[in-house]
């Protein structure tokens, strides 16, 4: 049973657990950081007034002095937000970090870059808020199943959340959890479960008009980039709700009528539809329906750029429009992953695929009929036979499987932005000067961080990417030499392979195969050399080409010929003293 014990606490304290990465946050369960600006800057308004504000709920963790927030987040991350200078105030003012030690050392460290401006708040105002007193309720000694009830009767009662975000935040189990998974991997912001606060903004999504500078931008979702959703939608988790509607009817076998009830129901623990869809998961598997899903966004994002990039709401609608069109997207959806899946097949002509889906909207019904079982299942059929003159039987359908897909890639690229250890980027073999000399120590490096990403433990993977820069002054340079502007994902910049083939004058299974045979002739240990030659992979990348070495969790320590090398955040450092090897040696 849980214990519940007031614990008033100052806005000066919480910062310190926020700085010290003491407060977490479980994402099987909250949602993303939503607040607009006018609503942090509310909050601050009330503290600066030393108005009451609605008491924070957090668990206490397994590790003393730390918490897992349960109610709040939005109003910690505001808070802590306002205070390193994210936002001003009403009346244009930022924090003045003079006035407060503990986060000018902060910023001094690099753990962020202060807003530099000369409307400043004044001494007495930062003693308000730093001396503001929160009201802190902590549960203690609380089970996983207690912290969920406690968060769903809470925003059961306030009705706070959206219908998706009540129906995931309520609901843990495969369905939920799969649905989740899909979601962030599509977003772009796949990563641990549960994070500290301060890593928040980097899986929190970006609108147009706020600029929060949070890491995914909601026009660079494919969501948001295709027009399937608008950008707001995405705060709502409105893309998760066409996920579940999508992955419901596929692993159930029949399209689910399309409406919030029919959704309630699959989510609804314990009630027929729900034991129909756990079971049919059960029986499909989570990771298949995963897979199948990311295979068919990045074929819709083929046909999308064939001849150009034109967006998928542009294509299959005859007049400009900028609604959202997501019952049509999941007609066309499940009309290709029953292609490419049950049917067997792929497409042979992007070109005539894109033709063939044009005006889609026109040839299927989409009245108030549209969302039942039968008619849904009408148009699907309609939208395969619209594609069938742009197939081939396929030899089967491992292709779908187990390869790096583009939004595996694109994951991967956010991912390195909190989890520096664990990736590495590299823009290629060749230098960026004018002589595009072979750079020897590219490969070197490359060699001794797979080394040093085996060495993080037994319980952890990792990744390195070539074809990536991750300054904008390389990404430049490889556009004035190389004629690749590149594609944007969060703070990097894809490059691509397949420009150093060109001047190398050779082909890209030639480029390829330079880096397999480095590895393999390489003096790293036979055990994590192997793993990382069975587990390399080349994908396409929108015409760039990209490789990605996957360093698999590995059981015993890894070596490159006698020495022994480990990750101190984004760098790969020789462990030379007795005590660094030992630290390695203990993690296995």
């Amino acid at each position: 049973m849980a214990d519940l014990a007031s614990q008033p606490t100052s806005i000066q304290s919480i910062y310190s657990w926020y700085k010290e990465d003491k407060l977490y946050v479980n994402r099987r369960y909250q949602r993303k950081l939503v607040w607009t600006q006018d609503e942090k800057q509310r909050l601050i308004e009330s503290i600066l007034k030393r108005y009451p504000i609605p008491a924070l709920f957090v668990a206490e963790r397994e590790e003393a002095g730390t918490y897992e927030i349960i109610d709040g987040l939005q109003r910690l991350h505001a808070i802590v937000s306002f205070i390193e200078t994210s936002f001003p105030d009403l009346d244009g003012q930022f924090f003045n970090l003079e006035h407060f030690p503990t986060a000018k050392s902060r910023a001094d460290s690099g753990g962020f870059d202060p807003t530099q401006s000369e409307s400043l708040i004044d001494q007495g105002q930062v003693t308000t808020i730093l001396d503001y007193t929160l009201a802190l309720s902590v549960m203690r000694n609380a089970t996983e199943d207690e912290i969920n009830d406690v968060f769903d009767r809470i925003n059961t009662y306030g009705h706070r959340l959206s219908d998706q975000e009540r129906r995931q935040a309520g609901v843990q189990n495969e369905f939920s959890e799969v649905v989740r998974h899909i979601a962030c991997e599509i977003r772009g912001d796949d990563s641990a479960d549960v994070l500290t606060l301060s890593l928040m903004p980097s899986v929190s999504v970006d609108l147009p008009m706020s600029k929060h500078g949070y890491e995914v931008r909601a026009d660079e979702v494919f969501w948001v980039q295709q027009g399937i959703l608008r950008s707001t939608d995405l705060r709502d988790s409105e893309d998760e709700q066409c996920i579940a509607d999508i992955v419901a009817s596929i692993v159930g076998s029949q399209p689910i009528p399309r409406s919030k009830d029919a959704l309630d129901s699959v989510y609804a623990d314990g009630s027929e539809e729900n034991r129909r869809i756990l079971s049919s998961l059960d029986v499909y598997g989570p990771e298949r329906i995963s897979e199948e899903f990311k295979f068919c966004v990045e074929e819709i994002q083929k046909i999308c750029s064939q001849g150009g990039e034109e967006k998928l709401r542009d294509l299959i609608f005859e007049k400009r429009t900028t609604n959202p069109f997501p019952s049509v997207f999941a007609v066309l959806f499940i009309a290709l992953h029953e292609t490419f899946v049950k049917d067997k097949k792929v497409i042979s002509d992007y070109e005539c695929a894109k033709k063939s889906l044009n005006n889609l909207v026109s040839r299927v019904e989409s009245g108030r009929k549209a969302g039942s079982p039968s008619e849904r299942r009408k148009n699907i059929a309609t939208a395969k036979a619209l594609l069938d003159d742009c197939l081939i039987d396929a030899d089967g359908t491992q292709h779908i499987y187990g390869s790096q897909s583009t939004v595996d890639i694109q994951n991967a690229l956010r991912r390195s932005e909190a989890e520096h250890s664990r990736y590495e980027l590299k823009q290629g073999l060749l230098s960026l000067s004018d002589d595009r000399k072979r750079d020897g120590a590219v490969v070197d490096k490359v060699i001794k961080t797979i080394c040093a990403i085996a060495n993080n433990g037994p319980s952890c993977s990792g990744q390195i990417i070539i074809g990536v820069a991750d300054k904008e002054a390389d990404k430049k340079r490889i556009s004035e030499i190389d004629g690749v502007e590149g594609k944007r994902i969060g703070r990097k910049y894809v490059v691509g392979v397949k420009r150093e083939a060109d001047v190398l004058g050779i082909t890209i299974e030639q480029y390829y195969s330079q880096w397999k045979e480095a590895i393999r002739n390489s003096g790293l240990s036979g055990s994590v050399r192997d793993s990382v030659l069975s587990n390399m992979d080349y994908n396409e990348f929108y015409g760039l080409g990209v490789i990605t070495i996957t360093i698999p969790p590995q059981c015993e320590m890894s070596y490159v010929g006698e020495e022994t090398f480990l990750r101190s955040g984004d760098d790969t450092l020789k462990a030379e003293t007795a005590q660094q090897i030992a630290s390695i040696a203990k993690r296995f």
